[in-house]
């Protein structure tokens, strides 16, 4: 089993800036990747980003690219979810997956484990 804790959510203004953190811990030796996904009220849940914990290669949605960016602290089986220049539309509760195989990581289906949950909200 791997426990995941999120943390870092708020509230802010648009345009501002919000770094959110996972923690993993338990079986973590078997990590092959990491995500961030999130959902907004009354919509479905969606890939964000995702980083292959061996090698570092990272894969973005398009709504986020040149505004978020995913890290990770191997040593601290930690990852990391910088988001800049927040738009109200980024407002959701953003969720941290462990997948544990390759697949396809752009889909809930691509995970093992799944964290509680930390809300973000950006007014405008």
């Amino acid at each position: 089993q791997v426990q995941l804790v999120e943390s870092g959510g708020g509230l802010v203004q648009a345009g501002a800036s919000l770094r959110l953190s996972c923690a993993a811990s338990g079986r973590t030796f078997s990590t092959y990747a990491m995500a961030w996904f999130r959902q907004a009220p009354g919509k479905e849940r969606e890939f964000v980003t995702t980083i292959r914990w061996s090698t570092g290669v990272t894969d973005y949605v398009d709504s986020v690219k040149g505004r978020f960016t995913i890290s990770r602290d191997n040593a601290k089986n930690t990852v990391y979810l910088q988001m800049n220049n927040l738009k109200p539309e980024d407002t959701a509760v953003y969720y941290c997956a462990v997948g544990r195989r390759p697949g396809n990581l752009w889909t809930m289906g691509g995970y093992d484990y799944w964290g509680q949950g930390t809300q973000v909200t950006v007014s405008s």
